[in-house]
């Protein structure tokens, strides 16, 4: 899988992928990244990406040439890919688009910034249109970076332990079960050694916190 960051501030993004689980998978190529600057693609005297919104109203709006070009060039470049646009205004994203997004080729994460997007770029140019939650960020590169984080986990290899996959929250609709690390006192049913136990005690605290903190995701 190959990801491509299109935003105005890449090296926003480029220091998560330097540390860590991302940045060993990375070296051993199990995905790739690349960054796309859309300013790179203005075609005006000085480089200028935002204009005045049409109507009236706050603030500026990315305008609707500098991004365009870029995402002409990345649509020629891969024609297999799929365009998301980061944006508020868009149905929210879920453990499910990350599973079914890590399979994709090609992904083409646009950042935001301003106001938002000229509407015309997202109705020639997005696949899909995604938000992270009902708030608002100051540009759309925290998004990109969940969304990437959340896709590139579920590439094989990346977290070294499949199972670890398997046991995360929001499997099933449900919160995942209580960790507990081996100092001090916990449920002596883990240190038990039965697994059948074990597992059934797990669906049960999975199903109590699910109750509690998102009751949401079982009605």
């Amino acid at each position: 899988m190959k990801i491509v960051f299109v935003t105005l501030f890449p090296h926003l993004i480029s220091p998560y992928f330097e540390d860590s689980i991302l940045k060993r998978a990375l070296e051993k190529n199990l995905f790739e990244i690349e960054f796309v600057n859309f300013r790179d693609f203005a075609t005006n005297k000085h480089k200028k990406v935002d204009t005045e919104i049409v109507g009236g109203g706050a603030g500026m709006v990315i305008d609707n040439s500098a991004l365009r070009n870029a995402l002409y060039y990345l649509k020629n470049k891969y024609p297999n890919s799929k365009t998301l646009f980061l944006t508020p205004v868009a149905k929210r994203y879920n453990q499910k688009d990350a599973v079914r997004l890590s399979k994709e080729e090609v992904l083409i994460l646009v950042s935001g910034r301003y106001e938002g997007f000229d509407e015309r770029l997202i109705e020639d140019f997005a696949d899909e249109v995604i938000s992270i939650g009902d708030f608002i960020l100051t540009g759309g590169e925290l998004a990109s970076l969940i969304i990437a984080d959340s896709i590139l986990r579920n590439i094989n290899g990346v977290l070294g332990n499949y199972e670890s996959l398997q046991e995360e929250s929001f499997n099933e609709n449900m919160l995942e079960a209580p960790s507990f690390a081996k100092m001090g006192e916990v449920p002596k049913i883990l240190k038990s050694g039965n697994h059948k136990k074990i597992e059934k005690w797990k669906e049960k605290t999975s199903l109590l916190k699910t109750k509690f903190h998102r009751p949401d995701l079982l009605y």
